[in-house]
């Protein structure tokens, strides 16, 4: 009907059946931004806040989030993951969110990353909306994708 996978032919929502493809290693990585004033990053940097270690909790928010992917998005299969790193790192007017995540299986994890990435995004405006309600979470996005049948993908 429409081409999209998760759409059968009458048009109805349906989980892809992936139990005749090759279980092959896959790995999808995913960026965001959380754009803050100078005085809330130089909190965040601080490791002084309120609420904590604010990368440090983002990046484990991340890993965590990465592995309920299927609990949270409903036609998701839940993965075995391999490997699930996430990483806060001080950008130009915020902080930017990586996440690379990893396994072997059916089908690919660029929605496991993308999860990862928004829900670090999310904890690091939850840790620090007490200091500035006005941060932006940007540009969350597949930047790579490697293995399964399409092969391999990459943001230009």
């Amino acid at each position: 009907m429409t081409g999209l996978t998760h759409i059968d032919d009458q048009g109805r929502a349906r989980m892809v059946d992936v139990s005749d493809k090759a279980s092959t290693a896959r790995e999808a990585v995913a960026v965001g931004f959380v754009r803050m004033a100078p005085a809330t990053l130089a909190l965040a940097l601080s490791g002084t806040g309120r609420k904590g270690e604010v990368r440090a909790v983002a990046e484990i928010a991340g890993v965590m989030a990465a592995k309920k992917t299927a609990d949270l998005i409903p036609l998701c299969h839940p993965l075995a993951l391999s490997k699930v790193e996430v990483s806060v790192e001080s950008g130009e007017g915020g902080l930017a969110v990586t996440a690379r995540v990893k396994t072997i299986g059916p089908t690919g994890v660029e929605m496991e990353a993308l999860t990862a990435v928004s829900v670090a995004c999310l904890t690091i405006y939850d840790m620090l909306k007490a200091a500035e309600k006005g941060m932006v979470i940007e540009a969350v996005r597949l930047v790579e994708k490697t293995g399964g049948k399409s092969g391999d993908w990459a943001a230009d």
